[in-house]
Parts: structure tokens; sequence; C-alpha cells
């Protein structure tokens, strides 16, 4: 029976990052507030229901049985003889004789500790410790024979795609099945009743409450570890009601780190500039001018939460401030930025006990509007040897190591994501922001050349939490990883519906690999649920995100395409390879028109 179609409702880029900033030299992203949606997800594909119908039947719910108690039976106090008369003695010699017989009794019951014998040829048993993983042999071969259970619970798998190829027992729990059922370790369960999403939080504390999850993580056993894109404190009751341990630092700290205001402040003890800014609390355009003397007539603020750009506003004059005033003033300090001519870039780091552990230095995808139509939104990487040059790449490792040891000693450990501010009249670098979480870009990161010579980022932070005791040099591990040799050219974009417009898809592409023909068009090729399938530039790894019966609104994820090379220009435009692959995976999404339609970008689905 197909799924009765409900909302989904969360930003786009949510789903596969959780939130990322814009470029300081693009135009505000649009505000407009979007009503409350209708819609929901498409109808499960037959492949799908049967499989989780399957999965359900096969299911048994874990009781919990009950230890026969067995009885114990005292030992009986052996009785006193009574003396005969003949026996008698004078009472003080009586009381002597049995003062010595009592005493040999107690002597003789008095419970002695038997020594342990050995068998001929038994060695003695010593209790064994936990061996110290020295290296990347040991770290890959423990994570190869890992018995416990880890989940990755998040709306889709995207940003952990192939983790479970290096991790065994890695499993997803996912609310979108982008692979229709075909995914060996993605579990998808069936509709149930749920309130509309505002967040990834939501989707994710929907999952743990839903009765065919529970089931599924009793049926596991052995603790199983969880681990997600975005959480909250409820998840982590959720979690823990559900007997599983949240392998990520607590989420009160995750949010304090995460205020931009609490970054800048961090990046200046780690001694990482930020954009030239002041931050204050806002309360008129007069105070606002008043405050960022200095700074230049055209300004960047933000407040201290928000993503994809929705919380960043840019203002030249008092038009543009009373454009936004409703969401500047009354909301705590604000940062306020001198508006510089920059280039987006984003790198993933871990922070372990053995030091911070730094990945590649990647580009940004930003306002395309042939994939977004938020200005200045991010929309998705490129990581290539020379996208930027060798001083950038290692002034930005310095960086990010630098601030990674400042969040081990605000207390944070793992993994997480820095955006610099490359400023192009100057030269200079400037921290954007901090994710303390995966992202959008992690997918990347963790399928870098380095990481199929070593391990993916993310087994760092996998090790980290499972207290497992291990050695590693962490500064050998960065040289090697720094080299331009372990760096290959990949690309990835987040493809969103653009128009003003809503309908009801009524085709969609399936996910899988796709071949681009000589004369531009694009061909399903063959079906795969990773990119590491992609032979050549003219193919792509296509992760579908909206299917079959799901609502197309401006704003809506499509879908995802990750393929090899470049789709920038050294200009950082798009170039025509990347226009053949848009238009053609654009074109295989049909839709039918509502009547009558909903206002367009009421309903987000991640």
């Amino acid at each position: 029976m197909a799924k009765k179609a409900t909302a989904k409702k969360t930003s786009t880029k949510a789903a596969v990052d959780g939130g990322a900033p814009e470029a300081l030299t693009t135009e505000p992203v649009s505000t407009t507030p979007t009503p409350k949606a209708v819609a929901k997800k498409a109808a499960v594909k037959k492949a799908a229901t049967k499989k989780a119908a399957t999965k359900k039947a096969n299911v048994k719910k874990a009781t919990t049985k009950k230890a026969a108690s067995k009885k114990v039976t005292p030992n009986k106090k052996a009785s006193a003889k009574k003396s005969s008369p003949k026996e008698s003695a004078p009472k003080a010699t009586a009381k002597k004789a049995t003062a010595k017989k009592v005493a040999a009794k107690a002597e003789v019951k008095r419970p002695v500790a038997k020594k342990a014998t050995l068998k001929p040829g038994t060695k003695k048993r010593v209790p064994r410790e936990k061996k110290v993983l020295k290296g990347m042999s040991d770290i890959r071969r423990y994570f190869h024979r890992n018995e416990t259970p880890i989940l990755f619970i998040s709306a889709t798998n995207f940003n952990l795609l192939g983790m479970d190829e290096w991790v065994k027992n890695f499993k997803y729990i996912n609310y979108i099945d982008c692979y229709d059922g075909r995914h060996p370790n993605v579990f998808v369960p069936n509709e149930a009743p749920h309130a509309e999403f505002q967040s990834i939080e939501d989707i994710n504390n929907y999952l743990l409450q839903h009765k065919e999850v529970l089931d599924t993580v009793s049926a596991m056993g052995k603790n199983p570890k969880s681990v997600f894109l975005m959480f909250d404190e409820e998840t982590e009751k959720l979690a823990k009601k559900a007997k599983m341990d949240v392998w990520f630092p607590k989420a009160k700290l995750r949010t304090r780190v995460d205020n931009k205001i609490i970054t800048v402040r961090i990046g200046d003890k780690a001694g990482v500039p930020s954009v030239p800014n002041v931050l204050a609390k806002i309360e008129s355009y007069e105070q606002l001018r008043e405050v960022s003397k200095g700074l230049g007539e055209h300004l960047v603020l933000q407040s201290a939460f928000g993503d994809s750009g929705h919380t960043t506003f840019f203002i030249s004059t008092e038009k543009d401030f009373k454009k936004h005033q409703s969401e500047i003033i009354g909301q705590g300090e604000i940062k306020v930025m001198k508006r510089i001519n920059c280039r987006g870039s984003a790198i993933e780091a871990c922070t372990t006990k053995a030091g911070t552990i730094v990945g590649p230095l990647m580009t940004e995808l930003v306002g395309f509007p042939e994939l977004t139509p938020y200005k200045g939104g991010w929309c998705g990487n490129e990581i290539f040897d020379a996208s930027f040059t060798p001083e950038i790449r290692q002034q930005a490792r310095d960086y990010t190591y630098k601030f990674g040891e400042q969040l081990r000693k605000e207390g944070y450990r793992g993994y997480f994501e820095l955006d610099f501010l490359i400023d192009m009249d100057s030269g200079l670098m400037y921290l954007g922001e901090l994710n303390p979480r995966i992202t959008g870009a992690s997918s990347m990161t963790n399928h870098a050349a380095f990481a199929h010579a070593d391990a993916p980022l993310f087994l760092f932070h996998l090790l980290e939490f499972s207290g497992v005791p291990f050695e590693l040099d962490v500064e050998a591990l960065n040289d090697r990883w720094a080299d331009p040799d372990n760096i290959d050219s990949w690309s990835q974009y987040v493809m969103k519906h653009t128009q003003d417009s809503v309908d009801i898809i009524t085709e969609a592409p399936e996910s899988g690999i796709y071949r681009m023909n000589p004369d531009g068009s694009i061909d399903f090729s063959r079906f795969d649920y990773h990119r590491r399938a992609v032979a050549s530039e003219n193919e792509a790894f296509f992760l579908r995100i909206s299917g079959v019966g799901d609502y197309r609104y401006e704003g809506a994820d499509l879908g995802i395409l990750v393929t090899r090379g470049r789709l920038m220009t050294d200009n950082f435009k798009l170039n025509k390879r990347a226009k053949k692959w848009i238009n053609g995976m654009r074109g295989k999404f049909k839709g039918r028109g509502l009547q009558p339609a909903p206002t367009a970008g009421a309903y987000k689905i991640l």
C-alpha cells in the first residue's frame, strides 16, 4: 500500500549539511516567510515497501527473561549433645572444656580458600588488557573486526556515504529511502504519524520514537552506538531510552561552540583571525553605524545561529536594515563584519587525544542560479590539488590545527568543519564559521585519495569515542595528507528546484551511475550506491532525494551529483560540463500542477 503523503519541512541544505555560510560577496538570501506544508514524502516503491514489510516481520521483540530464583537451604547448626550425669564435672572445669570445644568447632567450620590447581600443561589465565592500537594497520584492522553496532541516524545516509565499507556493523537508519530498498545497510521504517518537521533534529527524534526503529535497535543488542548529522538534548534522552550511546560531544557543548559569537572568541584564543568585526547588541540603524565605525559602509551581519545564509544580512543602507530589522533587533549579540571580496573554502578536521587531524581544503559552489534559488546559498564543493596556492593551503591547515587544539581545551573532541574566507584583494585568510559536526562536504573528505591510502577522517572520530587506547603520529599523518599527491579531483553539486512553482513529482531518476553521451545527453548506466563506481569524468553518481509523489517547490532538494574532475572554471563559474550534467539530470524530473497550487517555498524536505 502506498504511503500517505505528509509534510517534509526543513531547509534544503540541512539534509546534507545542516547549514553553511553564505559567501560574503553576495546579496542576502530571501527571508520571505513560508507557510506550513501539507506535503509529504512520496509513496515508497513496491520494492522498498516489500523490503520494509519483510524487515518488520523478521524483527522479534526483545523479551526479558526473569531468572528463576533458587531456594537456598541454610546449613543446619550442629546440636549440642547433652552430657550424661556420669560425664559431669565441676562447674568451672565444664565451662573451660566447653569453651575449648566451641573454639575447636569454629576453627573447623571456618571456610578455607582453596588454591586453584591447574591441569598439567595448562597455562594460568591472566585478565586481558585492552590492546593499544599502534599505527594505521592496527586501526584499520580494529574497525574491520568491529562487533559493536554503530548507527548513523539522519534524513539520508549521504553525509557518511561509504562508511559501512570501512567499519563492520556500521548501519544507516534514515527517513528517506534514496535507494528504493536496494542498499544493504540502509533501514527506512514505514511512515508513521508525526508532527510537521522543522529541523533535522525533529526528523531524528521522530526516528528514535518509531516502533520499527526501536525494535530494530533492540534486536541488535550489544549496546549500539549512534552518530548524527544534527541532534539536540531531546535526541540524547531518546537515545539513552533506546539504550544507545551517542558518540559525539554533548548537545549542550556543541550548541555553545556552534554559536557564531563564541566561534569568534575561540578563534581569538587560538590565534585564528576573523574578518574585521565587532560583537554588539543592535537596537537601531543609528547605533549600528556607531558601533561599526572603521568597518566601512558595506557591512555583513550574522546572528548567533543559522544556516545556509538565512541569518546573514548584507547592510549598506537604512533601507537594507529596515528590511531585516526584526531578525536583528532583540536577537542578542550580533556579529558585525566588514564586507570583503572573498572566496569561500571549507576544511574538515578531527580533534583527538593524540592531536588534531586535518583534511584537505576544498572550494565551494555558492549561489549558482542553475542549482539554488538562494543568492549566496551553498550548493556544492570541489577538491583538487591546484584549487589554492600552496601557501593558502598550508595556512588553512595551520589555522585549522590551532583551532582544533583550542576546541580540545574547550572540552570538544571529534569531527568538525571550518569555513575560511580568502580576501581576493589582500590575500589574507579569515575564519568564517565553525560547524561542530559532519557536513555536506564530509562525503568528499572521507573519500579523497588520502582516505584510501590511510583511513577516512571520520574513522578517527569513531576511534576517539570507542575508548580503545591508541597511539598515532598525528604530525606525520598531517604531513602526509598535505602532500598534493594525496589530493585527487572530485566535485559535487546539490540540485534544488529553482522555479517559483509547486507541483507533485510524477517522474524522478533513480539513484545510481549516469553517463554523459558525446552530444551532452545523460542516460542511466547502472545501479550503484557509491561514488567509487564512477570510472571517468563522463560518469557521475546521482543520489536522488525527492521522488515520485513528493512535492516540488522552490528550494526543494532534488538530488546530489558526484563526479570526477571539476565543475567550475578557474574564475569559479560553472563550466560547460557542469551545465550539461545539471540540465540532463533536471530534465529527468517531471511533475503535475496543483489545483489550487500552494505558495512556493512552503515546504522544506530536509
